[in-house]
């Protein structure tokens, strides 16, 4: 698939600037996701970013769509239909992310000595910023809605070739909840 330039996604351009500029600060994983949180929380991208095909997702799975790769960040965009939701995983490198339309359920877990443990469980409606980096960054993530949910992450690390996740769990009987 073709990826078209920043120019003709709007907003993209700025983007990506605010982003080199607070990428190249700090090389504390953590400061740098809540820096990119900032410039997603100021520039509030929209779905427009996508085209509209690209915004109505597929049947078969949650969809993604890199937007722009360089060897400090990448921006991806993820669409998700009603139901469709990720494996339990966590990340190589930080990520923040931006839920651009509908709500998100993030499922947030932690390991208890050989188990998988759900500690919290959020909703996050259109407009909710995050960022998270490892090792702290176990979750799941779901659209529970009844519409199509589009998030928009900024990974820190080119994945024009692959993926940040690190690995995927799996629970082992009944899911064990915390508070």
């Amino acid at each position: 698939m073709t990826v078209a330039p920043a120019e003709v996604r709007p907003g993209l351009a700025e983007l990506i600037k605010r982003l080199r500029q607070c990428t190249g600060r700090s090389a504390e994983p953590h400061a740098t996701a809540q820096a990119v949180a900032s410039v997603l929380t100021e520039l509030r991208p929209t779905p427009l970013l996508l085209t509209e095909a690209e915004r109505e997702g597929s049947a078969a799975g949650y969809t993604r769509t890199t937007l722009h790769a360089e060897s400090a960040f990448s921006i991806t965009a993820l669409v998700w239909r009603p139901g469709q939701l990720t494996e339990i995983h966590d990340h190589l490198v930080w990520c923040t992310f931006l839920v651009l339309q509908g709500t998100e359920t993030e499922n947030i877990f932690d390991i208890d000595g050989d188990r998988l443990v759900r500690t919290a469980q959020r909703q996050r409606p259109a407009g909710s910023v995050s960022g998270v980096a490892p090792p702290d960054d176990i979750h799941q993530v779901r659209n529970a809605g009844d519409t199509v949910a589009i998030t928009l992450h900024v990974y820190g690390a080119d994945l024009s070739k692959g993926t940040s996740v690190r690995r995927n769990y799996q629970l082992r009987g009944a899911p064990t909840y915390n508070s």
